[in-house]
C-alpha cells in the first residue's frame, strides 16, 4: 500500500501545488566561472525522489538556466527534484566538447548532493531543448564524459531531447544551404570533430545507454529527420527509443509550453519516465 501510494504521488494525480524550495547558483565545479552553475528546486521534505537535470538551449552561444517558465513546478509537482543548469558558451571561448565536460560535471555535482535536496543519486534524467538537446544526447550516449567524472551511464534512467537537429552533425550540415552549414562547421569544427560530437556516432550495445524520448516540432523536416535518424540508431543497437512529433508547436513554444497541464508532449513526457522507473519499483 505505501508502494502504491508513492506511486500515485509521483504520477497519478499531482501532488498539491506547493512553491519549490529554490536554491541558487551552486557552482558545481571548483573553477569558480560564473557560467559553472546550476539551480536546485525540490520540496521541503520527502527523500528518494527522481531527479531531473535540465540544459537550456540558445545555439551553445546564448540562454540561462533560468530561463525554465512552469518547467520547476511541474517537475516538483509530480514528485522530482529539478536542477537546471549553466554551462560555458562558445563566447566564453570554450568548444562544444567542453560544454558535454560542463554537463558531465553538473550530473557530478548532482549525484554527490541529490540526497541534501531530497533526491535519488541513482534515479536521475536528463533533458535539455535545441542546444541543450544536442548536450544531452551527446553525454547521454558518449560515455566518455560521465567516466572522466567516475560516474557511468547506468545512473542515467532516461534522455529527453527536445527539438534538437544536431545528433548527426555531419548529416546536417550535408542537408542545410550553405550559409547555414558554414555556421555549423564554425561551431563545430572540422569532419572528425562534427562526428565525435554527433550523439549517433557513439551508440553501441553494452553502453548501458538509457531510453530516449525524442520530442520535434511535427512540422519541421530537419528536426523530424534528425531524430528520427537518432531513435533508428538506437532502436538498432537494442535501446528503447520513441519519437513524438508534436503537432502545432514552434521551436519556441515546444520549450516554453513544457510543464503545462493541458501539454500534449508534457503527457508524453511524464508518462515516458513512469515507465522509465517501473523496473525500479518493487
Amino acid at each position: 500500500m505505501r508502494i502504491m501510494t508513492s506511486f500515485l504521488l509521483l504520477f497519478g494525480s499531482p501532488l498539491l501545488a506547493a512553491e519549490p524550495k529554490v536554491s541558487r547558483d551552486i557552482a558545481y565545479c571548483d573553477t569558480k566561472h560564473e557560467r559553472q552553475t546550476l539551480d536546485v528546486y525540490s520540496l521541503k521534505d520527502g527523500k528518494s525522489r527522481p531527479v531531473m537535470v535540465w540544459i537550456h538551449g540558445g545555439g551553445w552561444q546564448a540562454g540561462d538556466k533560468t530561463e525554465v517558465d512552469q518547467k520547476p513546478q511541474a517537475f516538483v509537482d509530480k514528485g522530482f527534484v529539478f536542477v537546471s543548469i549553466n554551462y560555458r558558451l562558445l563566447k566564453d571561448t570554450v568548444t562544444i566538447r567542453q560544454m558535454g565536460e560542463d554537463v558531465a560535471k553538473a550530473i557530478r555535482w548532482v549525484h554527490d548532493h541529490a540526497k541534501d535536496y531530497g533526491g535519488d543519486p541513482n534515479t536521475m534524467f536528463i533533458m535539455g531543448h535545441s542546444a541543450g538537446a544536442q548536450l544531452a544526447a551527446l553525454v547521454g550516449t558518449d560515455d566518455r564524459y560521465l567516466k572522466a567524472e567516475k560516474l557511468t551511464l547506468s545512473i542515467i534512467k532516461g534522455c529527453v531531447p527536445v527539438d534538437g537537429d544536431t545528433y548527426d552533425v555531419p548529416l546536417q550540415i550535408a542537408t542545410v544551404e550553405e550559409r547555414r552549414a558554414t555556421i555549423y562547421k564554425k561551431k563545430f569544427g572540422d569532419g572528425a570533430t562534427q562526428k565525435e560530437l554527433s550523439p549517433v556516432t557513439h551508440v553501441a550495445k553494452g553502453k548501458n545507454i538509457p531510453p530516449f524520448l525524442i520530442l520535434h516540432v511535427a512540422e519541421h523536416p530537419e528536426v523530424k529527420g534528425q531524430s528520427e535518424r537518432l531513435a533508428k540508431a538506437l532502436q538498432e543497437v537494442g535501446v528503447s527509443a520513441k519519437v513524438y512529433p508534436a503537432e502545432g508547436k514552434t521551436h519556441t513554444t515546444i520549450n516554453s509550453e513544457l510543464g503545462k497541464p493541458d501539454d500534449k508532449p508534457s503527457m508524453a513526457v511524464f508518462e515516458f519516465l513512469k515507465d522509465a522507473q517501473q523496473p525500479m519499483k518493487k
